[in-house]
């Protein structure tokens, strides 16, 4: 047992060495997470794009390691490259993408890995405008293969927004996300452990298509 204890201590010992080695954000809280993507979702709107180094240079130094300073969880839609649209560039985000934002044990591991090893601290949902995986689950049907799986995990996205005023299509891309953050909240046991030691913040939030705005829940 101490063995284990002390090989993950060393190991993430490098993690952070390399890190401060790389000049990348060590420490970086939620809050400052959030900020950061905040204000590269503006660069993006505004068409003033940060000098992301994404050349010959920081592929090296990112061959000894990664520190992430955000986890998005978002939809595989080719339009919402989550990099682009909050304009940051290699090794800044560390991103789970699946059709309609599902989460299923495989993307839970994925966000538990960067919570424990990389020390992220903010997870974001990511949602959109005109979410296809959303629009099929609304239209109901018989849904072909591994598809049904989407759809099955959007339904009660679906169903909370017919109790909804407004939109049906709108209200059920929002509630899909709401329930997301919910079902990490209470992911047990890294995430909700590190939740109530207030180390992690997950929150929601949904991308428009025509402004590129990210509008944050």
């Amino acid at each position: 047992m101490f063995k284990k204890i002390s090989v993950f201590v060393v190991a993430m010992v490098l993690v952070m060495s390399t890190a401060l080695a790389n000049g990348t954000e060590v420490g970086v809280n939620a809050d400052q997470a959030m900020q950061m993507l905040v204000d590269g979702n503006q660069r993006f709107i505004t068409e003033k794009y940060a000098d992301n180094n994404i050349g010959q240079m920081r592929r090296e130094e990112l061959t000894k390691g990664q520190h992430p300073f955000a986890i998005i969880v978002s939809c595989s839609d080719s339009r919402v490259p989550p990099e682009l649209v909050f304009d940051e560039g290699l090794g800044d985000l560390f991103v789970i993408r699946t059709a309609g934002e599902v989460v299923n044990d495989v993307a839970l591991g994925s966000i538990e890995y960067a919570i424990e090893h990389l020390g992220v601290k903010l997870v974001v949902v990511l949602g959109h405008e005109g979410c296809g995986a959303v629009q099929a689950t609304l239209a109901g049907g018989e849904v072909p293969g591994h598809i049904v799986a989407i759809a099955n995990a959007i339904t009660p996205a679906v169903n909370q927004a017919k109790l909804q005023q407004g939109d049906l299509y709108t209200n059920s891309i929002k509630a899909n996300v709401d329930l997301i953050v919910d079902k990490l909240k209470t992911s047990e046991p890294i995430i909700k452990e590190t939740i109530a030691k207030d180390h992690v913040k997950i929150v929601g939030a949904v991308y428009e298509l025509k402004t590129g705005k990210i509008v944050f829940r």
